[in-house]
C-alpha cells in the first residue's frame, strides 16, 4: 500500500463481465492500478482486491492467467 506515479503502475480492466491487463490505461470499464510486480499482484489477488474494485466475480483460473500476462507484460516492460 505506497504511492506511485501512475505511469509506474498496470491498469487491470473489467468490463462487461471480462477483466484484463488494460496497458494502454485506456480500456472501458472499470479499472484498478497496481504495480506491476508479481508479489504486489499475488497479495491483490489473495485478498480478492481486484475482484471488489472492478466489481466482478474472478475464477481461480482466470487469477492464474492473469498473473502469466502480467509476467509477460513484466519481461516485455521492464
Amino acid at each position: 500500500m505506497e504511492s506511485k506515479p501512475k505511469n509506474e503502475l498496470i491498469r487491470i480492466a473489467g468490463y462487461e463481465g471480462r477483466v484484463s491487463i488494460d496497458p494502454t490505461g485506456r480500456a472501458k470499464g472499470r479499472g484498478v492500478y497496481l504495480c506491476p510486480r508479481e508479489d504486489c499482484f499475488a497479495k491483490a489477488a489473495k485478498r480478492r482486491a481486484i475482484s471488489r474494485s472492478v466489481e466482478i466475480e474472478i475464477t481461480k483460473e482466470r487469477m492464474e492467467e492473469l498473473v502469466e500476462e502480467l509476467k509477460e507484460y513484466a519481461k516485455k516492460n521492464p
